[in-house]
């Protein structure tokens, strides 16, 4: 059994982690360690965990264990790694945004840089550097369903013209932390858009796209939405192509042969069929001269922490569905 460490315990996709990693037959969750919550039962937080385990929060690190997740807001897993020191084989996934760009793969632990860096998890295009790492930057959960939607043009040199993205994320991409904007009451029958053209996860797509095509990308216009749902992204981008529907759909086709779960559907997309998922439904179509991408997943799962298992599942040699095996809450 492999022993595995969260750090943060308290949030949302560390709840979902906990769930995740207690059903992973060759896993053993030592500790999860929470300064805000130390000596509390983990199932006082996360309540739908009650009679799946006893385990209380802790303030104390095992160091020596051999996956470490870092469940941080973003900005504090820097910091923590500069006073904290664990094993020189300790693999660490990270699911905040402090290592996802190349600029910041390189990490500071216990204040002294490391030769190995920080390798940027997309599961399905990065599989051999993320099998070799010792360190994994999860992606965003938003920068997860738009890359996975785009990079296929992108690896044909298909994206040179600007690319307008909607996508619409649940509740719980906010975190747990109250704002004005996640009140129930703000919520409840509302919509609204944020960060519109200067989303956070802007950087790491561009990157991600730019490495796979030569010519320069075009323009990325994404509009993120807030929507009155707990989880789920819906994504739709569209941009000009010449290639017809046949030939996208075969470079789709090709691109994702191998991938245990990135589907392409023939029918038109809905958000019930990912939600506990750690799947990536897409869905294409030609209008004219542009071709339109359906992209959804779980943010939680997919977009986080199904992810980091998936990641993990690779780093270690496990089967890459092993513990992942979950059922849409399509009812």
């Amino acid at each position: 059994m492999i022993k595995v460490g969260i750090i943060g315990g308290a949030g949302y996709t560390a709840g979902e982690l906990i769930r995740l990693l207690l059903n992973h037959p060759q896993v053993e969750l030592d500790f999860v360690f929470s300064t805000s919550n130390a000596g509390n039962p983990i199932h006082h937080i996360h309540q739908d965990l009650l009679g799946s385990m006893d385990q209380d929060f802790t303030d104390q690190i095992n160091a020596e264990v051999e996956v470490l997740f870092l469940c941080l807001g973003h900005g504090n897993s820097k910091e923590f790694l500069t006073t904290h020191e664990f094993s020189s084989t300790t693999r660490i996934i990270d699911l905040s945004n402090d290592f996802r760009l190349e600029r910041d793969a390189n990490p500071l632990l216990k204040g002294k840089s490391h030769p190995s860096p920080f390798v940027y998890g997309l599961s399905e295009w990065q599989r051999e550097k993320v099998q070799k790492a010792q360190y994994i930057a999860n992606p965003g959960c938003f920068a997860t369903a738009i890359q996975l939607a785009l990079l296929p043009l992108a690896s044909s040199g298909y994206l040179t013209r600007d690319v307008h993205i909607n996508a619409v994320t649940g509740a719980t991409g906010a975190g747990t932390s109250l704002s004005p904007t996640t009140h129930f009451t703000w919520r409840d029958n509302n919509f609204s858009h944020y960060k519109a053209f200067q989303h956070q996860h802007l950087d790491e797509i561009q990157e991600s796209l730019s490495a796979q095509q030569s010519a320069a990308i075009g323009s990325l216009m994404f509009l993120p939405h807030r929507g009155n749902f707990s989880r789920g992204i819906f994504a739709t981008s569209y941009t000009e192509v010449e290639a017809s529907l046949e030939e996208i759909k075969q470079i789709y086709a090709d691109c994702y042969k191998d991938a245990a779960f990135v589907h392409c559907a023939a029918s038109p997309l809905h958000l019930k069929q990912v939600v506990n998922t750690n799947k990536c439904f897409l869905h294409l179509e030609k209008h004219g001269k542009y071709v339109l991408i359906t992209s959804i997943i779980d943010n939680l799962l997919k977009g986080a922490s199904g992810q980091a298992i998936q990641n993990m599942n690779l780093m270690l040699g496990f089967p890459e569905e092993q513990g992942l095996q979950l059922k849409a809450n399509f009812f």
